[in-house]
């Protein structure tokens, strides 16, 4: 028979070391869900990396977080960077043009729209008119028809 006085894990201390486990913080019960959901998912993406795990941060945080927030996490980031021109750096690469839009071979609205989401609002407005004086007055004219019929349904 075995000796049972001599047992690999001493019961007694284990009860104590499961139960004496260090408190959590309380900050949890007075956390917003959504902020600790959004806890979890910066630390997701930096476990992951990569573009794709930051573009996917990107569209949780979007998703998930009110525009004042994500201002305030942008401004703490670029803040944090070692050198103003550090921090100018990835603010142009943010605030990149689309530059000029590429022609298309088949149906050329669903490229418009992709080159109209990376356009600054200077250059909507630059193509936009360039466009509009490009047409003939009878496709000026339906597209004001066009426009119209837009707004009155909004």
């Amino acid at each position: 028979m075995a000796n049972r006085s001599k047992l690999p894990v001493d019961i007694t201390h284990e009860k104590d070391r499961l139960t004496n486990r260090k408190k959590r913080s309380n900050l949890g019960t007075f956390m917003n869900p959504d902020h600790k959901r959004m806890a979890r998912v910066i630390g997701y993406t930096l476990t992951i990396g990569g573009a794709d795990a930051w573009a996917g941060f990107t569209t949780v945080t979007k998703a998930r977080m009110a525009v004042e927030e994500r201002a305030s996490l942008a401004w703490a980031a670029l803040r944090s960077l070692d050198t103003p021109e550090q921090a100018e750096q990835v603010a142009k690469a943010v605030l990149s043009f689309a530059d000029y839009p590429l022609p298309t071979f088949m149906n050329p609205m669903p490229d418009a729209r992709l080159w109209a989401s990376c356009a600054s609002a200077e250059e909507l407005k630059a193509y936009a008119l360039a466009a509009h004086d490009a047409m003939t007055l009878r496709d000026q004219m339906a597209f004001r028809n066009h426009i119209s019929e837009v707004e009155i349904a909004a």
